[in-house]
């Protein structure tokens, strides 16, 4: 990789990682749904005249009905369960425990994808994230019924995201990902428009949550997205997705220096076991430099 491009991956992952931040200060005056609504509708705003210019939209009007699914469960979904499990949670926490995605894609593929299908190092890596996963619901979650039940949505939302995986592969393999992803994100937005209506704050949100939600938005998800595809495009797929290993680093980082929130030797341990056993369960090799990016597309990342 160039200079560039690991300044653009580690762009990326600080922008990902401070998602969970943005959406810990805009649930201070806005629903979980509305949060949903404004970031899928603001990144929608910004991706589809994207998409529309390099023709990425074109054939995904038949694709409605996937279109749908990958809307509920890789985007809205997890959305929803991160935003509401942060009322119980700390960001750190939940930018952690959204690491737990590629565990739930080895744990799946032999119900969804027999050719990703895991063995030897990939099995070792789903045990050793799930151990982490119980290390955290321990160590920060235990004796409190909200932050375990907070903490468990966000693990929700992982498993949505392979789920999700999944979903592209098998219903777009002709498409563009920058327009599915951003005919996702307006589908999205158009689901979550009746719940935030509902839940609609009383008065007009303070100033704080307003421009979290706007960089959540428009940086945070809509912006991050197109990087993203920039980095596969020019460094490979590979090497792109190593930004899921950096985000929960910035994550905790985030947390503890802007929120002031405490992080334990044990947050960290699983921390440690969540990244590594992702890491192995997604394969667990650095890409080599010969690595060219495949002719398929690359399913829509995890954000957060």
């Amino acid at each position: 990789m160039t200079p560039r491009q690991w300044l653009l991956l580690v762009f990326l992952a600080a922008l990902w990682g401070a998602s969970y931040l943005f959406i810990k200060l805009a649930l201070a005056d806005v629903s979980p749904s509305g949060i949903v609504f404004v970031r899928t509708l603001l990144a929608a705003l910004l991706l589809l005249p994207v998409a529309a210019a390099r023709g990425a939209l074109r054939g995904l009007r038949s694709a409605l009905g996937p279109l749908l699914a990958l809307a509920v469960i890789q985007v809205a979904g997890p959305f929803l369960l991160i935003s509401q499990g942060e009322r119980e949670i700390s960001s750190s926490l939940a930018g952690i425990l959204v690491a737990t995605a590629p565990i739930f894609t080895a744990m799946l593929a032999p119900r969804f994808d027999a050719a990703e299908r895991s063995s030897g190092w990939s099995l070792v890596g789903v045990g050793i994230g799930l151990a982490g996963v119980a290390v955290l619901l321990g160590v920060d979650a235990y004796g409190d019924a909200g932050a375990f039940l907070g903490a468990l949505l966000v693990v929700l939302a992982g498993a949505g995201y392979a789920v999700g995986g999944f979903i592209v592969k098998r219903g777009f393999s002709g498409a563009q990902p920058v327009g599915v992803a951003a005919a996702a994100m307006a589908l999205s937005a158009v689901l979550m428009l009746p719940p935030a209506a509902l839940t609609a704050p009383e008065t007009t949100p303070g100033a704080t949550a307003l421009v979290a939600l706007l960089v959540l938005g428009l940086a945070g998800t809509g912006l991050a997205f197109l990087i993203f595809y920039t980095l596969i495009g020019q460094a490979g797929p590979a090497r792109a997705s190593l930004v899921a290993y950096l985000a929960p680093g910035f994550a905790v980082v985030y947390g503890v220096t802007l929120l002031d929130e405490r992080v334990s030797a044990g947050t960290l341990a699983g921390l440690v076991l969540i990244v590594a056993g992702s890491w192995l369960a997604a394969g667990g090799r650095l890409p080599s430099r010969g690595v060219k990016p495949p002719a398929a597309p690359l399913p829509v990342p995890e954000a957060p």
